[in-house]
């Protein structure tokens, strides 16, 4: 959920969070943002500071009043340390200040997400993935992989079921700024795949086209 009055910011997020592969629910006030959350949770929250009819931070204290435990950002213009810390008494858990990069978000969403197990996975199915030993197991097999081809798997087992775009699972998987050419992910998946058929799983990767890859 985005909870900005600033109709330019909303709609760049709601686009940029849905490229990346979230489902966006946007409203412009505080009231809004406790109704609809407090009827229907959403996994995270992003909050402006700074909203026409409250302060973030109190909506953040109301909706934890509510029993709302999903990871809350607060967006704002004041990087002063009062109001960070302000922000974290309230129950948020990061703080972005303005003008921020769309990807900063996203990387704070994602490992938000994960720490409160709404975007962690290590289990699909019968497929278990070990992130110590970079296994890939079922029953009593199992198969190594490298660090390139965890990553891809987990990022797909983390939103199983879904189709999980080409470029998503290109920047899991190599660091910024790895010359990734366009057969290079069909390849891996490919091994990946290979590998998979090896275990008595009937966990598989689909081809999802013109999208990219789903594990199921």
């Amino acid at each position: 959920m985005v909870v900005d009055d600033d109709a330019d910011l909303r709609r760049v997020l709601r686009k940029g969070l849905d490229e990346e592969g979230f489902e966006v629910v946007a409203v412009v006030s505080g009231a809004e943002a406790i109704r609809v959350a407090a009827g229907n949770p959403p996994d995270a929250l992003v909050i402006d500071i700074g909203l026409p009819d409250s302060d973030g931070r109190d909506v953040c204290q109301a909706l934890r009043a509510r029993g709302v435990e999903a990871p809350v950002v607060f967006l704002t213009a004041r990087d002063a340390v009062v109001d960070r810390l302000s922000g974290f008494r309230a129950g948020g858990d990061d703080y972005v200040t303005k003008p921020f990069a769309l990807a900063e978000l996203v990387a704070r969403l994602h490992a938000l997400l994960k720490r409160s197990g709404s975007d962690a996975g290590t289990t699909v199915g019968d497929l278990r993935l070990d992130p110590v030993t970079h296994a890939a197991a079922c029953e009593r097999e199992s198969v190594a992989l490298t660090p390139t081809e965890f990553r891809l798997l987990a990022t797909l087992a983390a939103r199983a079921g879904e189709a999980v775009r080409r470029h998503e699972l290109t920047r899991a998987a190599w660091p910024d700024g790895a010359i990734v050419h366009d057969n290079t992910l069909d390849v891996y998946l490919a091994r990946l795949r290979r590998k998979l058929a090896r275990l008595p799983t009937e966990t598989e990767i689909h081809t999802v086209h013109g999208v990219g890859y789903q594990l199921r």
